[in-house]
């Protein structure tokens, strides 16, 4: 079941970033509509071990932007 989700929500990212563009954490959560940073660090995780997102560390936040 959660891997599942992890699926749902990294197909929500990846739609995200497609239409808007590189995105900070924040905005990312805002956008995907999930409850928690949890949720939304699954859906990551999921695109980053496929190799289709790149992070970068800014300021007490994460910048995300599809490879």
């Amino acid at each position: 079941m959660l891997q599942e989700i992890a699926g749902e929500i990294a197909g929500k990212i990846w739609v995200a970033l497609s239409e808007n563009g590189e995105l900070t954490g924040k905005e990312l959560k805002k956008v995907i509509k999930v409850k928690t940073e949890k949720e939304m660090f699954l859906g990551l995780g999921w695109l980053l071990r496929e190799d289709k997102v790149q992070t970068t560390e800014v300021e007490k936040d994460i910048l995300v932007s599809l490879k």
